[in-house]
C-alpha cells in the first residue's frame, strides 16, 4: 500500500511531532459547516470497522482559488471531560492537500489505515484548513493572512459499542444549578439540550453541543429563564441525546 505524504510543516510552522495545544485550538473553531470560503460534506462522519475509507466533498465557496490542507488527530477526553488532540498518522485523507478554483467540488476519500477497535469505538478529528501560503504569493511589507479552519468529528463504531450515561443534579460555579454526566459506555454521547423545570415551567436551559467521549465526565450549567431556581422543592432535570433519547429524572440540589 502506498501512503500519501503528510506535509504537517504547512499547518505547524517549525513542526513539531506531537503539537497538542495548537490542536486543541482549532478544535473550537467551527461550530457549523461553513468556513466563509470552503465547505465540508458531511460534518461529521461515521465509519464501521468494516469500512477502510469513506468520501468527503470539499467545495470552494469563495470567489477565489483555495488551497486546503487536511490532518487527522486522534480526539479523547480527560476523566473531566477536556478534549485532548493527539496528530495521528492512523487516517488520512488523500489528497492531504487539495487546491480549488471558485466554486469547484472534489471528492477525496478518508482512509483508515490501522486495524479498528472490536469492542470500543475509535474518535478522531479530521481538521481541514487553508493554506494562504500557497495560493497567495509573498508581496512586499507584512501580510497576516487569515486561515479558516474546519474540525470534523470522526467514529468508527463497532456493533456493540453504545454509551452509558448517567446524570445528577449538582451545583456548579456560586452555587448555581448545575447537572454533571458521566460515560462509563464504549462510545460517544452527546448532550444536545438539558432543562431544568417544574411543574412544566422551565427553569433553565443549556443549549450547545457537549460530547461526552468514554470515561469522561462533563458538567454544563443550564442558563436561568425563570425564577424558582432557588427554592428548595424538586427540579425535573430533562437531559436530551443527539440520537434522539431523552434522560428524565427528578431531584433536589444538593
Amino acid at each position: 500500500m502506498t501512503h500519501a505524504l503528510r506535509p504537517h510543516s504547512f499547518l505547524f510552522p517549525g513542526h513539531v511531532a506531537r503539537n497538542v495545544l495548537v490542536a486543541a485550538l482549532l478544535i473550537g473553531l467551527v461550530a457549523t459547516s461553513w468556513a466563509g470560503s470552503f465547505s465540508v460534506s458531511p460534518v461529521r462522519i461515521y465509519m464501521k470497522p468494516r469500512d477502510r475509507a469513506v468520501a468527503i466533498t470539499l467545495t470552494n465557496e469563495g470567489d477565489s482559488a483555495v488551497a486546503l490542507q487536511a490532518d487527522v488527530f486522534v480526539w479523547s477526553q480527560t476523566p473531566e471531560g477536556v478534549d485532548q488532540l493527539e496528530l495521528s498518522d492512523d487516517m488520512i485523507l488523500s489528497p492531504p492537500i487539495i487546491k480549488l478554483e471558485p466554486g469547484a467540488k472534489q471528492v477525496v476519500r478518508l482512509a483508515l489505515l490501522r486495524p479498528a477497535d472490536a469492542s470500543q469505538q475509535l474518535t478522531y478529528r479530521l481538521i481541514v484548513r487553508e493554506v494562504p501560503e500557497i495560493t497567495n504569493p509573498k508581496q512586499q511589507g507584512i501580510q497576516l493572512p487569515i486561515a479558516l479552519a474546519l474540525s470534523m468529528p470522526v467514529f468508527i463504531t463497532p456493533p456493540l459499542a453504545k454509551r452509558e450515561v448517567a446524570c445528577e443534579l449538582v451545583r456548579g460555579e456560586a452555587g448555581a444549578p448545575a447537572v454533571s454526566c458521566a460515560n462509563t459506555g464504549t462510545a460517544y454521547a452527546q448532550m444536545r439540550e438539558v432543562r431544568l423545570h417544574r411543574n412544566d415551567q422551565t427553569l433553565a436551559r443549556f443549549e450547545g453541543g457537549a460530547y461526552l467521549l468514554p470515561g469522561a465526565r462533563r458538567t454544563v450549567t443550564p442558563k436561568p429563564e425563570g425564577a424558582g431556581l432557588t427554592g428548595g422543592e424538586p427540579l425535573t432535570v430533562e437531559v436530551q441525546f443527539d440520537d434522539g433519547q431523552t434522560s428524565r429524572f427528578t431531584a433536589r440540589l444538593p
